[in-house]
């Protein structure tokens, strides 16, 4: 794939809004023309927007964006601004009073470094939108990866970086998969060939530490870096799907956080997954093949997200960390 990136997928547009001094910000993933989504909920401590109409036989089939945010809940507050800008561009689902962009997301909790005072606003979410295009895409610390942290069994001061990241699979026919995921997770990265750990606990040694030894040890429950969690991300194809068929594609995709996250979707994770279907090609699309395309896609963007952060407000990052 040329681009690598979830805007293979032609027709959909990245932006982000950063605050590196705050260590937070916000992604939108724009669809004007709106496309059949779908959302899968894994994690035990979610935050989310819209996440109902998404659900097979409801009224809305397709949505004009999506935001990924940090600020924990207090991030929701960007999608205002993704649905101002819409409502300007005279894009949303139509009604008697007027057009009405569905707009859905959900955020991940970054209050922990930077300034837990500034949060992504609609101002942010506008701004994302704005500067959304897509091409190439930035990745590492922007956007809703912007504050985003990996591996905390022992707490933020044996954290690592985290941060946004992207891919895409393709196969026989045009078809293609793309996946933008939002890396804030518990646990630990590993390569998901090899199942080394690629980013996790620090020990004092210059290595990493196993998060499933250190549980061992004590519950989650008394760990310090407890709450301070959740991936999301978006994964997106050219075929034609269905809302159920949409809703498959997003259970799978959690398959790729499965194997490049250890442990994943707990309870203090909270792990959200959504799925956009476009529909630009014709050619026929077998669900499972691009439910496995899915899967790596997403592995691929985890480890990005973690190889292309940066040290910020405290946190150092792999790169940091290897010298």
């Amino acid at each position: 794939m040329p681009l690598d990136a979830i805007t293979s997928v032609s027709g959909l547009r990245v932006g982000h809004w950063t605050d590196r001094r705050a260590a937070t910000g916000c992604t939108v993933i724009l669809c004007e023309g709106g496309v059949v989504a779908a959302v899968d909920v894994r994690g035990g401590a979610p935050g989310t927007r819209e996440t109902d109409l998404l659900r097979p036989g409801n009224l809305v089939e397709r949505v004009h964006a999506v935001l990924l945010s940090g600020g924990s809940a207090f991030g929701l507050d960007a999608a205002a601004g993704v649905m101002r800008y819409l409502e300007e561009q005279g894009v949303g689902f139509p009604t008697p009073g007027g057009l009405v962009p569905i707009v859905v997301g959900a955020v991940l909790y970054d209050l922990s470094i930077g300034r837990s005072d500034v949060r992504p606003d609609a101002a942010a979410g506008y701004a994302a939108c704005q500067a959304a295009k897509g091409g190439r895409i930035s990745q590492g610390n922007v956007g809703a990866g912007s504050g985003a942290t990996v591996g905390k069994a022992l707490g933020m001061q044996r954290a690592l970086k985290g941060g946004i990241g992207t891919a895409s699979e393709g196969s026989a026919g045009d078809i293609i998969v793309g996946a933008l995921v939002a890396l804030n997770c518990f646990g630990e990265v590993v390569d998901p060939d090899s199942g080394r750990i690629l980013a996790g606990p620090r020990d004092e040694k210059g290595g990493f530490l196993s998060t499933l030894d250190i549980l061992r040890r004590r519950p989650a429950s008394a760990l310090v870096g407890g709450f301070t969690n959740s991936t999301i991300g978006v994964v997106a194809t050219n075929a034609r799907l269905s809302r159920e068929q949409a809703y498959r594609l997003a259970v799978m995709a959690h398959d790729g956080l499965s194997r490049a996250v250890r442990p994943a979707h707990t309870l203090v994770d909270g792990d959200v997954f959504f799925a956009l279907a476009t529909g630009a090609t014709e050619a026929a699309a077998d669900l499972t093949t691009l439910g496995a395309l899915a899967a790596r896609a997403v592995e691929r963007a985890i480890v990005r997200a973690v190889t292309e952060a940066r040290g910020l407000a405290g946190v150092p990052s792999l790169e940091e960390r290897r010298r």
